[in-house]
């Protein structure tokens, strides 16, 4: 009785130790918990008896279990079982020489088994039994009885299973059956009870077993996720943890803490619509052509704040306050080429020509020298026109056509920093964007000559930023 109780508490002992090695992130879930297990097996018998000769014999026996929750490899339950069989043997000193006992027992007991990847099943159990022994002569004849027929029992069963489908296992086990008396022989000799062991081999039907396929740690019964990727956290449900609920797992999700309500993509992050980095939740300008830069809100960008977009606005510099067309231009109501904001008569009646102030002009004087200076009229470092200087440049493009027959020379000049070949070229450039002006409000082409002065003939210091800004111009002055 003591070495079985040892090897129980050995094998339970191992076995938790291998468990706690196991250690994963993901709950485990036992498909043998809370279930029932019917088991019929078959097998051979030999007896330790006080027969010197062991003969084989057969043993039929059948046993319901049920194994207690478990949420790890280890399970426990507890055996109700019973069997059939012949324990015989032979001694000539003896009399009858050839004895054949057939036993009937049921018992009771605890059995601990361990879950192998929910395929391999070990186990080992302990129980009593009462047994019922018929004794008789190898001819069939009854001996007359030792003892009673009937005695208490001690079993001890090791053996595994093998399962061969969600419900069916195959079993192999040993067993040893230990009498309370010595004369399962129906003979009394020696120190030691007679003992019978047993092999056996059989199956098991889980009437309660279901399976969790995919390892999550939920059954398969109520996993409603049930092809969750192995080690992925689940809810109580099977399904992967979400943890802003947008639909999107956690395990799949870059955005993990977008908020409530919002619509995602398939990487769990809010949409963007329109593609400018502002998802569509905070975007107030949600159909923002592609490629457009906008602020915070998602809106384009409006550097003057005109209210027109800088990537419709043809005019991006326009003063602060001022009305502005569909385009982003000043406002020019009386269409006399000087924009509201600076025409001091702006109800000009159509096609009259004006002064740079939208002033009406009776006739153009001829003029004999003018200066356009280049801070105000070019971008820094460049040879384009800012649209400040058409007005300036129409009211000499009418002194021009009043003096169709006359010449001019558009002289080019810069400050005293930068290469004398950058300041030359720079200076050529601007006065031939201003000549290709003219020519384009009618100016004949052939009256205009280009010069350029580079650094030359400074009419102020350049030692000083206003000196140097005086020096930036280009001055048209009428040929001699």
């Amino acid at each position: 009785m003591k070495k079985i109780f040892s090897i129980f508490v050995f094998f339970v002992v191992l076995t938790q130790i291998c468990s706690g090695q196991d250690n994963t992130s993901t709950k485990y879930f036992n498909p043998m918990s809370n279930n029932l297990a019917l088991t019929a097996e078959g097998g051979i018998t030999i007896g330790q008896t006080d027969y010197k000769d062991i003969r084989l014999n057969y043993l039929v026996k059948g046993s319901l279990e049920y194994y207690f929750y478990s949420d790890n490899a280890s399970l426990f339950g507890l055996r109700a079982y019973g069997g059939t069989g012949i324990v015989s043997g032979k001694d000539d000193s003896k009399n009858p020489v050839v004895f054949k006992s057939t036993i009937y027992y049921l018992g009771l007991g605890v059995s601990y088994t361990y879950s192998i990847e929910d395929v391999f099943y070990p186990f080992i159990s302990v129980g009593f039994l009462d047994l019922y022994r018929y004794t008789r002569n190898w001819g069939g004849n009854k001996i007359q009885r030792v003892g009673d027929d009937q005695m208490g029992a001690i079993t001890g069963e090791l053996g595994a299973r093998y399962m061969v489908s969600d419900n069916v296992s195959i079993n192999l086990s040993g067993t040893l059956i230990d009498g309370t008396k010595d004369y399962l022989d129906n003979y009394i000799a020696g120190s030691h009870n007679d003992l019978a062991y047993a092999v056996t081999a059989g199956a098991s039907y889980y009437f309660n077993r279901t399976v969790d396929s995919d390892g999550d740690g939920v059954p398969d019964n109520i996993d409603k996720c049930p092809n969750t990727p192995h080690g992925v956290k689940v809810d109580d449900f099977g399904c992967p943890l979400d943890a802003d609920g947008d639909g999107v797992p956690d395990y799949l999700d870059k955005c993990p803490n977008t908020p409530a309500g919002v619509k995602v993509d398939v990487n769990g992050c809010p949409l963007d619509s329109d593609e400018d980095g502002v998802p569509d939740y905070l975007d107030k300008c949600p159909n923002t052509p592609v490629g457009v830069k906008v602020d915070e809100s998602g809106c384009p960008l409006d550097a003057d704040g005109d209210g027109v977009p800088d990537y419709l606005d043809k005019c991006p510099n326009t003063p602060t306050g001022v009305k502005v067309d569909a385009v982003g231009c000043p406002l020019d109501s009386d269409g006399d080429g000087v924009p509201d904001y600076l025409d001091k008569c702006p109800n000009t009646p159509a096609g009259v020509k004006v002064d740079a102030s939208g002033c009406p002009i009776k006739k153009a004087e001829i003029i004999k020298k003018f200066t356009l200076k280049g801070d105000a009229n070019f971008e820094s470092g460049k040879s384009d026109l800012l649209p400040r200087a058409y007005p300036v440049l129409d009211s000499l493009v009418a002194s021009m056509k009043d003096n169709p027959n006359h010449k001019w020379t558009i002289e080019g000049y810069t400050d005293s920093k930068g290469s004398n070949k950058l300041n030359m070229n720079l200076s050529k450039q601007r006065a031939q964007t201003v000549a290709d002006y003219l020519v384009s409000k009618g100016i004949d082409k052939n009256s205009l000559e280009i010069k350029a002065f580079g650094k030359a003939n400074p009419v102020a210091n350049n030692k000083t930023a206003d000196g140097r800004a005086m020096n930036r111009r280009v001055e048209i002055k009428l040929a001699k």
